[in-house]
């Protein structure tokens, strides 16, 4: 080899050496980094059909309109027409936006719908049936992105799933188990239709939806209107009026998908974009994140008893708060500025001791002066650099579990993320009270928490998860995996979770953490442990310090990460 040969392959070696070991990263070929783009979503289909719009010139809301009806035709746990959820966009230059397409209660519905003769919450009301359905914001909502900043043609970003719809697609080993159980309440709902009932689902199996193809086909054609007038708004109206739900013609007609002004926030040296009021998500992540920056939590280290018990204590105020003062901001005013001031957060923890835990009962939310767990995450970053991080939900798995009989798409069952009652609580056990009570046309609470975050004015992070009311603790832990403890994407999202949300008083864990040691010191504080299976799926990308994207895809589903 000759000496200019060898100065070379020692240069090449170095700068190999040096991408994989700087900052804890690993080299690009070994970490799915990629330069042009990246799409990271909860299921394998759903994901290329993402990645496929981003290679054809589209822009990350081309790919999230794209990936929105496709999770629709492969994932109808959370993927949806039928519900609603929330967009937060960065452009590349910075510009930021943030669209609520959260569902709305129908003009027919009163606050006591839910209650028995004595007053009291009939639970099953607002979690099964028609009666447990909003009017859906899904299709609305990716016509308003789309119009807003879209570029490639609409009926270009409808197709790929009426093609996963018209021609199947594989069903995973995960979902198939998933079907199979649900079979049950799926003929109890639908007496009269076949949809996703079969014997038996085996992983492998060709899933054809025609009904649903045809629906996303007047979409393709007809836009909103494809949905919410004609042929598809007279099924979903024939649907209420058999089983006795409230959506109306004129609530369909009504229903508008809002442009809200973004909630901006800081963490240290890093700007954090995220979701208003109708979601409670945003104000919780902000007051969780400035409840936590005074304590050295790198110093403690991840998961150790010291950081666990900060964040832990961090959560219950911030539920507390969560339970009274939120709302939709159409109807309630919310105390968004005071709540999301750093000092207020200060003030709130200032009677926490490090020796004994603070019961909830002794906490109560924060006074002013006067002035599904099945949900679904995907987070989306173009060759420009735009970005998209977008949660979508019908609520509980399967929504209310009823179809619209010949469109093919399953209704969401959000009503019970109203308050029913003040001091009800709903399915993932959050209270609520006036301020989330049952209006017409009101938007019900969500804790949905799409996030953008920012360093030094570049793109730093997008994410996002399902989860009910874990979904805000989960995205703060990932944020703080990489901020605090040095974790690449992927670590940052398959590390171990826990979540405390006021009430009830226990801490709840993935199984098998934390550590037998931590947990002892932890409960001999009087902190009170519930294990349970996975926490969360979050899907994000993080932009490294040498312009890759780098995607964390949740190993706790079938979540994908694709780049190119």
């Amino acid at each position: 080899m000759s000496r200019n040969l060898k100065l070379i392959a020692v240069i090449l070696s170095l700068g190999i050496l040096l991408t994989a070991c700087a900052g804890g990263q690993v080299a690009q070929n070994n970490s799915g980094q990629y330069k042009n783009g990246m799409v990271v979503s909860a299921h394998p289909s759903a994901s290329k059909v993402g990645l496929d719009i981003l290679k054809k010139g589209g822009n990350a809301v081309d790919a999230a309109v794209a990936v929105q009806f496709a999770l629709a035709v492969v994932y109808p746990t959370a993927g949806n027409l039928g519900g609603g959820g929330f967009l937060v966009y960065r452009s590349a230059g910075g510009e930021v936006a943030t669209l609520d397409f959260r569902e709305k209660a129908p003009g027919k519905a009163s606050r006591n719908m839910y209650l028995d003769a004595a007053g009291n919450a009939i639970p099953e009301k607002s979690l099964f049936g028609h009666l447990a359905a909003g009017v859906p914001g899904s299709v609305d909502g990716m016509v308003k992105a789309h119009e807003k900043f879209g570029k490639l043609r609409w009926a270009d970003l409808v197709q790929p799933a009426i093609d996963l719809a018209r021609n199947g697609f594989p069903v995973t080993e995960k979902q198939a188990e998933e079907l199979n159980e649900m079979q049950e309440p799926f003929r109890k709902f639908n007496p009269d239709k076949t949809y996703f009932i079969k014997s038996k689902f085996t992983g492998g199996d060709t899933w054809v939806q025609e009904d649903l193809a045809k629906t996303l086909e007047l979409i393709r054609d007809k836009g909103r209107e494809g949905f919410y007038s004609g042929e598809v708004a007279d099924l979903i109206v024939a649907e209420m009026a058999a089983g006795g739900g409230l959506i109306s013609k004129e609530d369909l007609k009504n229903y508008q998908a809002q442009w809200r002004e973004p909630l901006i926030g800081k963490y240290k040296d890093y700007k954090v974009i995220t979701m208003p009021p109708v979601s409670s998500g945003g104000i919780a992540l902000l007051q969780l994140l400035n409840s936590v920056e005074p304590f050295p939590l790198k110093r403690y280290g991840h998961n150790s008893d010291s950081a666990m018990q900060v964040m832990i204590e961090a959560e219950r105020r911030v539920y507390a708060d969560r339970a009274t003062h939120l709302g939709d901001p159409d109807f309630y005013k919310v105390p968004q500025k005071q709540l999301i001031d750093p000092s207020y957060s200060k003030m709130r923890m200032n009677n926490f001791n490090w020796n004994k835990a603070t019961l909830s009962t002794d906490v109560k939310a924060g006074e002013f002066p006067k002035e599904s767990e099945e949900t679904t995450h995907f987070s989306i970053v173009d060759r420009e650099g735009n970005a998209v991080s977008l949660t979508t939900t019908l609520n509980g798995g399967y929504g209310s579990m009823v179809f619209v009989k010949g469109a093919g798409f399953l209704l969401n069952n959000e009503m019970d993320d109203f308050s029913v009652k003040p001091g009800a609580p709903n399915m993932y056990g959050l209270l609520g009270g006036e301020a989330n009570s049952i209006v017409p046309e009101k938007r019900m609470l969500s804790s949905m928490t799409p996030t953008i975050l920012e360093k030094n004015g570049d793109l730093f992070m997008v994410v996002g998860t399902p989860g009910g009311s874990t979904i805000i603790t989960s995205v703060f832990q990932t944020i703080l995996n990489v901020i605090e403890f040095d974790m690449n994407m992927q670590a940052a999202v398959n590390a171990k979770r826990f979540h405390h949300q006021w009430m009830p008083d226990e801490v709840v864990v993935e199984k098998g953490s934390p550590d037998s040691l931590t947990r002892l010191k932890l409960e001999g504080k009087a902190y009170k442990f519930r294990e349970r299976r996975a926490i969360g799926r979050v899907d994000a990308i993080l932009k490294t310090r040498w312009g890759y994207y780098e995607g964390g895809a949740d190993p706790r589903g079938d979540d994908t990460r694709l780049g190119w």
